[in-house]
């Protein structure tokens, strides 16, 4: 599975201990920056990465700021990009059995490293369920194409 990964400052180092355990456990990672603690602006990271799944070129991504708010309305201004702010492992849960998330946002100043890879592991072996919920990601996608 191949992952575009990517963080604000204040994300910075949840990032980095994502990017290791998620290599340990032999995940490809594309890593989208940022590569220090110096100041950035997350809309830059989130167009990253929102067009490396945007594009196909990863599976899934996976965002993070301070909050994750940030990141996730960014991520979300993409055609196609499905961006889910998650704190606890049910909202990932249903994020992607019914919304068919395709990028993860979490905040580094609410989540702490344990759970930020409970709650990416529960997303990445979660499947989209389709059936009733396939209309639903329809109309979102609708909304895409409107003014």
């Amino acid at each position: 599975m191949k992952i575009a990964l990517g963080s604000d400052h204040a994300g910075y180092n949840l990032k980095e201990e994502i990017a290791e355990q998620l290599k340990s456990r032999g995940c490809l990672i594309k890593d989208c920056g940022v590569f220090s603690r110096e100041s950035s602006d997350y809309p830059d990271t989130a167009e990253t990465v929102s067009g490396a799944v945007q594009d196909g070129e990863v599976n899934f991504g996976i965002l993070i700021c301070g909050t994750g708010i940030g990141m996730s309305i960014a991520a979300n201004k993409r055609k196609g990009i499905r961006a889910a702010l998650c704190a606890e492992s049910y909202s990932a849960r249903c994020a992607r059995q019914h919304n068919n998330a395709n990028i993860l946002a979490l905040g580094s100043r609410v989540t702490g490293v344990g759970l930020a890879l409970e709650i990416i592991d529960v997303f990445l072996a979660t499947s989209f369920e389709g059936g009733r919920h396939q209309g639903r990601v329809d109309k979102v996608t609708a909304l895409e194409n409107t003014r």
